[in-house]
């Protein structure tokens, strides 16, 4: 009778464990992730270490990670997208490609800097610059630029990289910044967009490549979010960053659910963690100006330290389609 009790119980533990297994093995999702890739890196091994959770993790550029979860719209294969321009958060909800959210950890964060209907929340903030490369500029004898008009002087032709808005949500956002600067005047924002476009000798995949290319010296002036470039300069390289006259528009880094997503209740608990101080003090780390409630770092660029424009980006995210569409047509393809 012990004998038979006691193999009852020995089967019933190695159920108990297969089960417990089984639970921990669940507990892994996939993430699609728009922001640097080593702050990316930084985030989720935290993370993992925090909660035992795995995170398989593809880092996309913001247009590259909506076209993709657009693209597996019927079946999708990653559950929360955490970084990126703002801008594109707001589309994705437009085509329904995101479910909302309210994270309780979310009430910390100023009500400008998320979706009222709890679709994305804003993680961190940063204003686009100008970057130039001190050496290149004195070397090609050019003045530095001090605002958007002195970019479309005929000195500056082939000397200009900034990004593509087709896969890029920093460019997206200058096209954006160019509008509210012309007071909502189309045709004059786009008008200057084709007068840029004299200047720039590459448009590149993502938002933060141009600011690269310069500290490398491959070209002397660049457009970029202002954290990127703080972090170039704090390793080294010779760049100095502008602020156009007229003010400037800036992100509002984000994370959204996925809509369908397959891994949901687990997405949730990196979506909230993302919003608390473990993960705002990695980001400080990285020149981020974040929305909780911890020291930046030193060189970091706040928005109330910088002139920004009055942008609408609820506005900019809905018509993102057809603006991007505009410039392919009437910039690009010219």
């Amino acid at each position: 009778m012990l004998k038979r009790l006691h193999i009852v119980l020995s089967l019933a533990l190695v159920l108990v464990l297969a089960m417990s297994f089984t639970s921990l093995a669940a507990e892994k999702i996939t993430a699609y992730v728009s922001c640097d890739e080593e702050l990316a890196r930084q985030l989720l091994t935290a993370f993992t270490k925090a909660t035992g959770i795995q995170v398989d993790w593809v880092r996309l550029s913001t247009g590259e990670a909506q076209a993709r979860i657009a693209a597996e719209k019927n079946n999708p294969q990653a559950s929360i997208w955490v970084g990126g321009v703002g801008l594109d958060h707001i589309a994705a909800k437009k085509d329904g490609l995101t479910t909302p959210y309210f994270s309780p950890k979310a009430s910390r964060i100023p009500k400008q800097f998320k979706d009222k209907e709890g679709f994305w929340c804003g993680m961190y903030a940063g204003p686009l610059c100008f970057v130039y490369n001190t050496e290149k500029l004195a070397e090609k004898k050019l003045p530095v630029p001090k605002s958007w008009a002195d970019l479309l002087k005929p000195v500056y032709k082939g000397q200009i990289q900034m990004a593509n808005p087709q896969t890029s949500g920093t460019a997206y956002n200058v096209i954006t910044t160019m509008i509210t600067v012309y007071k909502g005047d189309e045709a004059k924002a786009f008008d200057y967009m084709k007068q840029l476009n004299k200047n720039v000798s590459q448009y590149t995949r993502s938002g933060a490549a141009p600011g690269k290319n310069a500290a490398l010296g491959e070209t002397p002036i660049a457009l970029g979010y202002a954290h990127d470039q703080v972090k170039l300069i704090s390793q080294g390289y010779p760049l100095k960053i502008v602020f156009p006259k007229e003010g400037t528009g800036f992100e509002v880094a984000s994370m959204s659910m996925i809509k369908g997503g397959p891994q949901a209740d687990t997405a949730k608990k990196l979506y909230d963690w993302m919003l608390d101080r473990d993960a705002a003090k990695i980001m400080a780390n990285f020149f981020l100006s974040v929305f909780a409630k911890v020291p930046l770092k030193e060189g970091a660029i706040p928005l109330n330290k910088v002139k920004v424009v009055n942008q609408d980006d609820e506005w900019a995210g809905k018509n993102k389609d057809r603006l991007v569409e505009k410039w392919l047509n009437e910039v690009y393809q010219k």
